[in-house]
């Protein structure tokens, strides 16, 4: 729908006009679970002075803020890549910035992944680059996106924050959980 020049919704007319944030297209994308990681994210967030709350892991644009606006034909693009971990227009603007990343970071300092962890499109890339500084919330393990979303979002509202855990010592897959309540 975003992508069609018939579109007339206020976001798809954006995207044409002058571009709009990549936060606000992934979430009309994505609907619940990216709104629920850019609300986590803003809520439980502490970046080092001069880095970003959140950064966006972007087809062929590497790791990108959420404010960043992109128009319909960058969306295009992005919406082309490929994402897999062997796919070097996904991996390579991926590695890059993440390399730029690491080299920002404290030693001590945590980088939390709200992405999937089932697949090795993003754990072959960052883990190699953050080793045992990549974690990710104990609770993601085997939901879906939609009950990842919900749950990011429950907990961003009741200001909650999840427990994380390095990613070489996680467990990546399990039983699915019991449905979360009805809000």
């Amino acid at each position: 729908m975003v992508l069609s020049g018939r579109s007339q919704f206020d976001l798809a007319v954006r995207l044409r006009r002058e571009g709009a944030p990549l936060g606000e297209v992934f979430s009309f994308i994505s609907g619940l679970y990216f709104r629920g990681k850019l609300a986590y994210a803003a809520v439980f967030a502490s970046p080092p002075e001069g880095l970003p709350e959140a950064l966006v892991i972007t087809p062929g644009r590497g790791l990108l803020p959420p404010e960043t606006t992109v128009t319909l034909d960058e969306l295009r693009e992005i919406a082309g890549v490929l994402i897999h971990e062997a796919e070097p227009r996904y991996r390579v603007p991926l590695e890059r910035d993440a390399r730029a990343l690491a080299g920002m970071l404290p030693p001590a300092c945590d980088v939390v992944l709200l992405g999937s962890v089932a697949t090795s499109k993003y754990l072959d890339v960052l883990s190699a680059i953050f080793g045992d500084r990549l974690l990710f919330p104990t609770e993601f393990a085997g939901r879906g996106d939609m009950s990842r979303g919900g749950l990011l979002l429950r907990c961003a509202r009741a200001g909650s924050e999840l427990a994380y855990e390095p990613l070489g010592r996680a467990t990546r897959h399990g039983p699915r959980p019991p449905k979360l309540p009805r809000l």
